[in-house]
């Protein structure tokens, strides 16, 4: 069920000095269904993060259009969440009053009692239990960054957006909070759309992994398929024989294919319809001519130079 759709999307600027406009991206058209996972792939400068900052309604694109559930995005709105690579908290607030800032401008008329229970549901939900009265600067970073995503899931958006929000923590906490993620998601059947530099944690979170070539002028060179079971685990994922194909297809395309695709797209490539693909599976086998197909029974053809 289609829940986000974007077309001939397109960012450009206008150098101070003059001159012709400077394309970050053209063409970029894709979708989302409903609780749909999807990360975003590509290096430095192919405009990701304006992408996401359209998809929020924080920048305006050059051209095209984003539709999110049959109405056109044209501004920020409560119905998507952001989560940045910083906290982006208030500091002279505590963890829990933090949340509720935004809780109380989803639901302006609901009473103390019932925001105080939706922010500790949330908080609860991500692991700071106990940490409700600390304000930021008594927080780890990792604790931070769980503040951040209690506050964008408590408003409970149709659609949440995420800025590599994992990006300048430890490897153990950004494994932790990965795990925290994909629980949240899983009980609440979130839509989401991230932004990651990081293949493995892709792998581990999305659904849809979209790889972007290089810019400017960058697209969506194709849409991976994660065909690994939806209940992966970080302990386990790497014993699956189908995560070192999807991990060496997207490595191989970002050390070599993104620069070849930039210099020169395949003859059939359609930036209107990006070809997904399933290096998790196996080829299919090629088939077998119907001439060649013995009905049950029939002796077997006799091959020029065998002996019967």
């Amino acid at each position: 069920m289609e829940f986000l759709r974007v077309e001939g999307l397109k960012k450009s600027f206008v150098p101070p000095r003059g001159g012709a406009p400077f394309v970050v991206f053209d063409e970029v058209n894709f979708s989302i269904d409903k609780g749909e996972f999807v990360c975003i792939v590509g290096h430095s400068g192919c405009g990701k993060s304006t992408i996401l900052n359209i998809l929020a309604g924080l920048d305006e694109a050059s051209a095209g259009v984003v539709i999110m559930a049959g109405r056109e995005v044209a501004g920020p709105s409560l119905d998507r969440g952001v989560v940045f690579q910083g906290h982006a908290l208030m500091p002279w607030l505590s963890a829990k009053k933090n949340v509720e800032f935004a809780v109380k401008s989803r639901w302006r008329d609901a009473s103390r009692a019932k925001i105080g229970e939706i922010c500790q549901r949330y908080l609860d939900m991500v692991g700071l239990t106990g940490s409700e009265d600390k304000k930021p600067a008594e927080l780890s970073g990792g604790m931070k960054q769980r503040v951040g995503i209690a506050r964008a899931f408590a408003i409970e958006p149709k659609m949440l957006l995420l800025d590599e929000p994992f990006g300048a923590l430890d490897a153990l906490t950004r494994g932790v909070i990965q795990d925290e993620l994909l629980k949240i998601c899983a009980a609440t059947h979130q839509t989401v759309f991230m932004i990651t530099h990081d293949v493995d944690e892709a792998i581990l979170l999305a659904d849809k992994i979209m790889l972007m070539s290089n810019g400017p002028n960058a697209r969506i060179a194709e849409i991976v398929v994660n065909t690994l079971p939806r209940d992966r685990s970080r302990n386990t994922i790497h014993k699956d024989p189908q995560y070192y194909p999807i991990r060496n297809h997207l490595v191989d395309f970002l050390v070599s294919r993104s620069k070849e695709f930039t210099e020169q797209p395949p003859a059939d490539y359609d930036p209107r319809h990006p070809p997904q693909v399933t290096p998790g599976l196996p080829p299919a086998a090629p088939a077998i001519p119907l001439s060649l197909v013995q009905p049950h029974g029939a002796p077997s053809p006799v091959v020029a130079g065998s002996k019967n």
